[in-house]
């Protein structure tokens, strides 16, 4: 277990919907500040955003206080991602390493592109369909340029370490001999999934091809010491959040009495009388609409 857990608030699917983070306290903190990125040597804590196989597209909200999942909305309408043949929803539990940032004012070397104002984006490639809100330990195998609409987008492949195969991962090249086409898989499905809501198809550095363990590693350091920047008040963060309850260094530190209150100005959490219906039915209702 990692002692934190998370709450819901609202209904899921409705524009209300968040997922508060605790400690092992009880004490509300955020999962984009507060989580450290290491659970161990050579381990990243992972927070999930997006269970395998589904399709609500859901993110951590750095632009409010806490930081909370929610599900992210366009034009007015909450988003959902296509299931593009052969796939259903996303291929991966997908999420992102709390404590890092995708600088937009910081051109990356490698791509030419700045960040995208992000924390970097997860690929968790076990077994497991993980929970929304469920924070686990991961080894980091390989990482993806992406570039979308002219940001820089990494993509971190990496394995649950509860995973019963996770021994037997330890490079990117474990990943093409142990899982034969999910990485093409991986590439197909990011330069494609725009596209059914009209936006040209993504592009990728380095030809689209995967780099290594330890390449991915260092720019996970990179985005992480860009993070420190960003919670330290060293960069204009512009429109980001950065309230949160234990770093030391920070002026956006708060106590939990504060944080509590700002959950607590929301919507109660759901219980089993909310009417909730399924990812699959909302998709459907999308697609009518």
């Amino acid at each position: 277990m990692s002692g934190f857990s998370s709450e819901e608030r609202a209904a899921p699917f409705t524009s209300e919907y968040r997922v508060f983070f605790k400690n092992e306290k009880g004490q509300y903190i955020s999962p984009f500040h507060d989580i450290p990125i290491y659970a161990d040597k050579d381990m990243f804590h992972m927070v999930v955003e997006v269970p395998r196989w589904s399709n609500a597209k859901m993110e951590i909200a750095t632009k409010e206080p806490l930081n909370p999942i929610k599900q992210d909305v366009k034009k007015g309408k909450l988003r959902y991602v296509a299931n593009l043949f052969p796939y259903k929803g996303y291929i991966w539990n997908y999420g992102a390493i709390p404590q890092t940032w995708e600088d937009p004012g910081h051109n990356d070397k490698h791509t030419g592109y700045c960040g995208d104002n992000d924390p970097i984006d997860v690929c968790e490639i076990g077994s497991k369909v993980c929970a929304r809100g469920e924070i686990v330990k991961v080894k980091v195998l390989g990482i993806l340029a992406m570039i979308d609409e002219g940001e820089t987008d990494w993509k971190v492949i990496a394995i649950n370490v509860d995973d019963p195969d996770a021994a037997n991962y330890n490079d990117i090249d474990d990943v093409k001999r142990l899982k034969p086409g999910y990485l093409e898989a991986t590439v197909d499905w990011f330069r494609r999934y725009k596209v059914p809501d009209g936006k040209p198809e993504n592009q990728f550095s380095f030809n689209a091809e995967f780099k290594d363990k330890d390449f991915a590693i260092d720019i996970v350091k990179g985005t992480h010491n860009l993070w420190k920047a960003l919670v330290a008040k060293k960069v204009d963060g512009r429109d980001i959040s950065c309230m949160n309850t234990t770093v030391s260094e920070s002026p956006f530190k708060c106590d939990p009495a504060s944080a509590k209150a700002i959950v607590n100005a929301l919507p109660p959490p759901c219980d089993s009388a909310c009417t909730i219906p399924t990812d699959v039915d909302k998709w459907f209702h999308h697609q009518k609409n």
